[in-house]
């Protein structure tokens, strides 16, 4: 189909206010008589607080207030209140917040205040918790309980509560040594298909042990606010990669009604899953306004965001995987215990899931244990569990695949889902699926059979390795509203409630409402990023989500406004809404193109006719922050708005990546020669902003392979690498020379212009790629790790093995 937006490069409107230094983020909003506040947090890694006495403090000149957790609702374990009550969990967790006339002021205030604290034990290894006898990192347990009852007023925790598990010290040093942990209780458990018979059928089993250690999200825009309260409204400004889904959380953490909050997110600078939804911080920057009824900076720092940021949780885990004679995948069996830090959560089934699609095993079973430490907390990191699994998973199934004397593309190609498979437990469907395409055309553009010619063969101190490995994340929702305006000056105004976090997807999607009514771009105006301006219930920005969700939601909203205009048309000029036609400017009588009226004529019509089409009446099945938004626009023009219907199934973003790297034997560096990857992501929407997130993701996966990982000292909870220096994250010497990415371009069925995301799998797929390249580049070892650094290299290569994973340590060098 040959479209005029759709597969079409366009320069998203705040390109030129990112280039130019103008475009605004939360740190730049400032408002008369707005003071500055600051947090103090905890130097414990665990313990409680006795006292806090801050009258001092509160004496000094032009300190105007201080909040404490007796300010705001209170959090029961394990929900990561905003400010400690009496429990502190980890380092750098906020205490209490002072607001003076200038940060300086409220630096040194901080500093009169005195905390006594009570010292508790505390573990930054999962395994030490868990096994019998060791420390908890709360004092009521070690592990998260799901479905526990509601949360509390004005908390962003629900259905959680803390709870205790235990191994026997065999089962914990069986685990440790990558065995079976004999009679381990796992809280987290399913299954599909006949395990032990598909294992029976296998000729080729491999049994490895792994770890994945996490990595904070350090955006670059610290998640800094400002607030202030006018009428019994709060106007807040805010770092979040969502926008209107977060207006209801939000209010509710202020404790105020919706229609009281107005939320200014114009852009945002990263996320990667730390920002998807209101964060507990907030509540301090709106309550500390209200409180002192003054406008309200909480700036926050980089060694702030870092313990407060959010971070990816990890694994450390066992895996059975069995093959048959023919190369297809029989059997899986893996056991995960996954590290939540504070709070959050781990993504054990995720990690697991991922798996029974890339894999599509006959039978597969998996087991996991969701472990609390006094780290930092956890939450969703660009693909939580699928691209952590990538990472452990390419060369554990290439071992495999070499075992049974195979090919590795071909073994990947034959097992690769496709539409008619299933994902999961619960075994559901997908909406389509052609992976095995996308993989042999990967493998075409990397000219795979020549480049293995090339495989383990050494250039003095140097070899080549080559792998590749497969991503995957779930990449689609429905059920959200879609919003335009068709202005009585003729223009289509696109409204969107998606927030805009550098990956100019709130742009690509909103195209399709201008295809969809013929539009010109330039006779376009996307709005955005302010609540006031009358915005839809729009999807969260995570998870790969927003291309297959909101081109549904544009094009729903659009077909609205396009049936609204034919009825106009016929109203005016007779014969009945199909006998009309439109070409982006004008409706006319498809049989007399003479005869129509222009889109502002109209627009100016439904302005006069009332009812649905000027917005005076709306659909009941909107949400209600779409509503408040029709009702502002009522009478303006011609509103086409519209909820959009559910989608049946899992909607999959499948990615290939293939890597060639020439490893240092003596550093333990390597260079990467080449890099390149497919998407299996359906249509392209935006070539440019596809190619982004394949090029980010490729960059990111070589991090998460290669160089990110938390570092505790066991000793005193202490982290080792705070600062972005401190966590190296790849440079330009560290990526691919030659980069090379495509799409299948294939369109899935249940988005009206074939689109999925592709955001979280580009990042797994090279991860997968380069651990499974260095595997082939020492002979076919394995690490079982993530990251894999030089100093495990060269250990390696010195026949030290004692980086390499034996003893399943995690939040280490």
């Amino acid at each position: 189909m040959t479209y005029k937006h759709i597969g079409k490069n366009f320069t998203p409107p705040d390109i030129e206010a990112k280039v130019t230094g103008a475009a605004r983020y939360a740190e730049d909003f400032k408002r008369e008589g707005m003071v500055f506040a600051r947090l103090l947090t905890s130097p414990l890694p665990a313990g409680r607080i006795v006292n806090i006495d801050y009258s001092e403090a509160l004496a000094m000149d032009g300190v105007v207030g201080i909040l404490t957790t007796e300010d705001l609702p209170q959090a029961a374990p394990p929900a990561n209140p905003a400010l400690a009550s009496d429990i502190i969990t980890y380092i750098g967790q906020p205490i209490l917040a002072v607001a003076a006339v200038t940060e300086e002021i409220a630096e040194n205030a901080i500093e009169k205040i005195r905390i006594d604290f009570e010292r508790r034990p505390f573990v930054v290894d999962p395994l030490d918790t868990l096994v019998e006898g060791g420390p908890n990192p709360y004092p009521t347990g070690n592990t998260l309980v799901r479905n526990a009852g509601d949360a509390a007023a004005g908390t962003t925790a629900s259905g959680t509560d803390v709870g205790e598990v235990k191994w026997s010290r065999d089962a914990i040093n069986a685990f440790r040594a990558g065995q079976v942990p004999e009679g381990a209780n796992f809280p987290e458990e399913w299954a599909f298909g006949e395990l032990e018979a598909e294992f029976a059928q296998c000729t080729t089993i491999v049994e490895e042990p792994f770890v994945t250690i996490g990595q904070p999200h350090h955006a670059l825009e610290p998640r800094t606010g400002m607030a202030y309260w006018e009428n019994g409204r709060c106007f807040f400004h805010g770092s979040l990669q969502s926008h209107t889904i977060g207006i209801a959380p939000l209010a509710g953490m202020l404790g105020i009604d919706p229609a009281n909050l107005v939320f200014i997110n114009e852009n945002t600078g990263g996320g990667f899953g730390g920002k998807i939804f209101p964060y507990p911080v907030m509540a301090v920057t709106g309550h500390l306004a209200r409180k002192i009824n003054r406008p309200v900076q909480l700036r926050i720092t980089r060694e702030e965001e870092f313990y407060i940021g959010s971070a990816r949780s990890g694994m450390q885990g066992r895996m059975k995987l069995g093959l048959k004679p023919n190369g297809d995948v029989g059997a899986v069996d893996v056991i995960i215990v996954g590290d939540a830090g504070s709070g959050g959560g781990a993504s054990n089934s995720s990690a697991a899931e991922h798996i029974s699609l890339m894999l599509q095993p006959a039978a597969m079973r998996f087991r996991g244990v969701t472990l609390y430490t006094n780290t930092t907390p956890r939450g969703a990191q660009r693909g939580p569990g699928q691209n952590e699994m990538a990472a452990v998973l390419a060369p554990i199934f290439d071992k495999a695949i070499r075992q049974a004397g195979l090919d590795r593309m071909t073994v990947r190609r034959q097992n690769a889902p496709v539409s008619e498979d299933l994902i999961g437990p619960r075994r559901g469907a997908l909406t389509s699926a052609f992976f095995p395409q996308a993989i042999q055309m990967g493998a075409d553009m990397f000219s795979w059979d020549e480049r293995m010619q090339r495989s383990g063969q050494r250039n003095g101190n140097k070899v080549t390795g080559i792998g590749l490995g497969m991503g995957y994340h779930s990449a689609g929702a429905s059920g959200y509203d879609g919003l335009c305006r068709i202005g009585t000056d003729g223009r289509l105004y696109l409204h969107t409630g998606v927030g805009n976090l550098g990956t100019y997807s709130y742009a690509s999607v909103v195209r399709t409402a201008a295809e969809v009514l013929k539009v010109d771009w330039n006779n376009c105006e996307i709005v955005r990023g302010n609540s006031d301006l009358h915005l839809p219930y729009s999807t969260y920005q995570a998870g790969s989500n927003t291309m297959f969700t909101e081109v549904r939601t544009n094009f729903v909203a659009a077909q609205d406004a396009l049936r609204k205009l034919k009825d106009i048309a016929a109203a005016d000029l007779g014969g009945v809404a199909d006998d009309y036609e439109i070409d982006g400017q004008r409706v006319y009588l498809t049989s007399n193109a003479e005869q129509g009226m222009t889109y502002a004529e109209a627009a100016q019509r439904a302005v006069e006719m009332g009812g649905e089409y000027s917005g005076e009446t709306f659909p009941d099945e909107l949400n209600d922050v779409t509503k408040r938004s029709v009702q502002g626009l009522a009478g303006t023009g011609l509103i086409g708005v519209a909820k959009d219907s559910r989608h049946s199934g899992t909607v999959p973003s499948m990615t290939i990546g293939f890597m060639e790297i020439e490893l240092d034997l003596g550093t333990g560096k390597y260079d990467i020669v080449d890099y390149t990857a497919v998407a299996d992501c359906g249509t392209i929407i935006h070539p440019l902003g596809f190619s982004q997130s394949m090029n980010g993701g490729g960059v990111w996966g070589v991090g998460l392979s290669g160089y990110e990982r938390h570092v505790y000292d066991p000793q005193n909870g202490l982290s080792a690498n705070v600062g972005l220096y401190q966590a190296k994250i790849p440079t330009y010497l560290d990526v691919a020379q030659n980069n090379n990415t495509a799409g299948l371009n294939i369109p899935d069925p249940q988005s009206p212009m074939g689109s999925r995301g592709v955001g979280e799998p580009s990042q797994g797929c090279a991860a997968a790629a380069l651990s499974s390249a260095i595997s082939d580049a020492l002979g076919g070892h394995l690490f079982n790790r993530a990251p894999v650094t030089p100093d495990m290299i060269i250990n390696h290569v010195a026949q030290l093995d004692h980086f390499n994973t034996g003893d399943l340590k995690t939040n280490t060098f």
